[in-house]
């Protein structure tokens, strides 16, 4: 090729080049979308789990809602109140108190307690149960199974399996809900950091019933229910259930229980 062949091929492409470069700077001008600076803000502010338990996907979701006033300011379960206050000040309105809750398993039907109809060798996934006898091999069909799926839910380490049942570290987790909805069998709940007794049993069966699955079992006997003071245990469905808003956190019902069903959290 001749340099007049090369010199204007050069030509041609530069050229093109420029023409392209400047219809690309134009629609970018033309359909550019505008940012609002507070979200970017609001964005930084957040944890950046991504963990979804705002209801949003991810932080950046988060973000753009509170930023468009589809969201509270405190909506971030993770960061909680300090980060509440951050995103407040960001978007200039009052900051509301909000109450730090964690998970807590209304089960102990461990390896030592729950009995079991038969040994199981296969998939350790709780939600593969639907499809196995019984719902699984412990005796207790409403019980914690033990297979740990609510672990590999969990993006902050804060739940683990003690001896067939799951545990929560309180000051780990971070109330974000993950492990809550991957229970099938909705063992797990949040609850406020603050309450100092809870039932750890759902159980739905007779007293007699469970009583043989589970030695720490409620039995709905009722006398929880006698001893509160200030009425905030009932019997629903035969086992005990605790009206938080009433309860003083005496332990008078934890302490009376005959199966230890109500705990010290």
């Amino acid at each position: 090729m001749s340099i007049a062949g090369i010199l204007t091929a050069a030509a041609v492409v530069g050229t093109v080049g420029i023409l392209v470069g400047v219809f690309l700077g134009a629609a970018g001008l033309r359909f550019r979308v505008e940012t609002d600076e507070r979200e970017a803000a609001v964005l930084e502010a957040l944890p950046g789990n991504n963990c979804g338990g705002c209801g949003f996907a991810g932080c950046s979701g988060l973000a753009a809602a509170i930023a468009g006033g589809e969201a509270a300011v405190d909506a971030c379960p993770v960061g909680g109140e300090e980060v509440g206050r951050r995103i407040a000040e960001i978007m200039g309105v009052e900051a509301g108190s909000s109450v730090r809750k964690t998970a807590f398993v209304h089960c102990q039907g461990d390896c030592d307690r729950a009995g079991t109809n038969y040994d199981y060798y296969g998939a350790e996934d709780c939600r593969m149960m639907d499809f196995v006898p019984n719902g699984g091999p412990k005796a207790c069909s409403s019980g914690c199974l033990g297979f740990g799926t609510c672990v590999r839910a969990c993006p902050f380490d804060a739940i683990r399996v003690e001896r067939g049942v799951a545990k929560v570290d309180r000051d780990k987790c971070r109330a974000c809900g993950k492990c809550v909805e991957s229970c099938p069998r909705h063992l797990i709940s949040l609850i406020p950091y603050g309450d100092r007794v809870a039932v750890a049993c759902q159980s739905t069966d007779k007293g007699p019933v469970t009583m043989k699955a589970c030695q720490s079992g409620c039995i709905g006997c009722g006398i929880c229910a006698k001893v509160c003071p200030r009425e905030a245990v009932k019997i629903v469905d035969f086992h005990a259930v605790i009206d938080q808003e009433r309860c003083s956190g005496c332990g008078a019902c934890a302490e009376k229980c005959p199966k230890k069903a109500i705990v010290r959290t």
